[in-house]
């Protein structure tokens, strides 16, 4: 029976590696499928014939990134508030988190798609795209931002299925629709003949099925997290909660993003200046980030189960074993970051990179993943990082480091190190630099705040009772409709 005390039980009791791997697994693989749709979109367009599709979804990555994520970050909110919720055992505290934060996704969607429309083409320009591949980036991007409404509701339903520990849903939702996505990819570009707009209007109509899929299963479930539309309201105090930890992760999206468009900038810039009215550098640079991005979506995944797990635990109060599951967070993270990211720089390189592009393209793809993957430890313990101070509600916090410590990083070293040595591979070495700093001030935060936590959690509390007390109101009312 999917109840609320016993998503309760399976995080903050029994051993803890199993669990983690039990919980970030599906995770993993819905986000490694994701990745893999999205390599599909590319390397279905190459098919396509047109000079320059790829690089034209890649240039409007960071963009797109940008203009969506922000509105995306503040589902992280509604993970940590909806987590927390449980793990303190408070019931009418997760039903109003649930709807608010339901209604808060489809807001902020229909707002990304009204300031998406009207800024991509203008932002395009901005970081340099001109000639054909203007034309297709802005194809692409008008058509991708048209689907931000449904790609934010399946962000923060799928955010709430993770906060009551059940990952699985999102792995099954997500995996069918990115079939979905593959399957009307190929039709339209090979069966239709369309281009970039064909692998843009496949992507929409997956997330609208995913979406759909992700909502009705919201509305079918018999616990606190149940989903009753005549419920849909925005309550106050669900909001500050939401708006507390969201906003700053929002701001770190668009600050990632930002940092990223300068750098996509700049390798535009090299391939205006080396290759006038072609692409190869744009091409090899889209090709190298799309192989990258399946070693970070694997990484990313620990990112999710620390938000997850350390606000139940906070919720809960359970400082001894809340140490137990950062420590073990760290050690899977760092497990993952570096078997994933060697397997991919070593064994899979060559044959991956070849599904994008050839000759030059892809010396300039290699060469990119070189410099990122080489020390892929540095962002897992970053990743880890972030959600753990953010399960800890240090959302601001993490935010001012990013923006410190990678956004303002890249930009210095683009404005310096590059400026006097402009070179593809000197762009993509701030990344593992920043990658290195940031992780590493995290880390102080976390032996700051420690200590403070304990003391604040001198008073445990004893959940044996808590969750037995839980038991007899859900049979009581096994709908959760109090």
């Amino acid at each position: 029976m999917n109840t609320i005390h016993a998503d309760k039980k399976t995080l903050l009791e029994g051993p803890i590696l199993p669990k983690i791997l039990r919980f970030a697994l599906p995770i993993m693989l819905t986000n490694l499928l994701q990745a893999l749709y999205h390599a599909a979109d590319m390397i279905v367009v190459g098919l396509s014939g047109v000079e320059g599709a790829i690089g034209a979804i890649g240039t409007c990555g960071a963009m797109l990134n940008f203009l969506v994520n922000v509105f995306i970050g503040f589902s992280v909110g509604a993970n940590v508030v909806v987590a927390r919720s449980i793990g303190a055992g408070d019931r009418g505290a997760t039903v109003r988190a649930v709807h608010t934060a339901i209604l808060l996704s489809v807001i902020f969607g229909f707002f990304a798609l009204a300031v998406g429309q009207a800024a991509c083409r203008g932002v395009l320009i901005m970081l340099g795209d001109e000639g054909h591949v203007l034309d297709l980036a802005t194809l692409y991007a008008r058509i991708y931002i048209a689907g931000a409404p449904a790609m934010c509701l399946t962000n923060y339903a799928a955010a709430i299925f993770r906060a009551k520990g059940d990952s699985q849903t999102p792995l099954l939702v997500l995996s069918i629709s990115g079939l979905t996505n593959v399957v009307l990819n190929l039709f339209f570009v090979l069966v239709c003949g369309m281009s970039v707009d064909g692998v843009a209007l496949a992507t929409v109509l997956s997330n609208v099925m995913s979406a759909a899929w992700l909502v009705i299963g919201l509305m079918r479930e018999h616990g606190w997290c149940r989903l009753v539309p005549h419920k849909l309201h925005v309550f106050k105090t669900e909001l500050v909660q939401i708006v507390q930890i969201g906003v700053p992760a929002g701001i770190q999206s668009a600050l990632f993003s930002i940092s990223n468009m300068l750098i996509q900038s700049s390798v535009v810039g090299l391939n205006n200046a080396a290759y006038p009215g072609g692409s190869v550098i744009i091409d090899g640079s889209a090709a190298g980030g799309s192989v990258e991005n399946l070693a970070y979506v694997v990484t990313n995944s620990i990112y999710h189960t620390s938000v997850t797990f350390v606000s139940q635990h906070v919720g809960a109060r359970d400082y001894p074993r809340l140490k137990r599951v950062i420590a073990m967070l760290f050690l899977v993270s760092f497990c993952i970051a570096e078997f994933s990211s060697l397997l991919i720089l070593f064994v899979l390189r060559g044959p991956l990179v070849g599904l994008y592009v050839q000759g030059d393209a892809a010396e300039y793809a290699v060469k990119r993943l070189y410099f990122t993957l080489s020390a892929y430890f540095t962002i897992g313990a970053m990743e880890v990082g972030s959600g753990v101070l953010r399960g800890m509600g240090k959302s601001l916090t993490c935010t001012i480091v990013t923006l410190i410590g990678s956004c303002l990083l890249r930009i210095v070293w683009l404005l310096t190190v590059f400026r006097a040595y402009p070179m593809f591979e000197i762009i993509f070495a701030a990344y593992p630099i920043s990658w290195f700093i940031t992780s590493s001030v995290y880390l102080i935060i976390m032996a700051i705040n420690m200590p403070k936590l304990r003391a604040k959690f001198s008073k445990p509390v004893v959940r044996s009772h808590k969750l037995a007390a839980l038991q007899e109101q859900e049979k009581d009312d096994p709908e959760g409709r109090r």
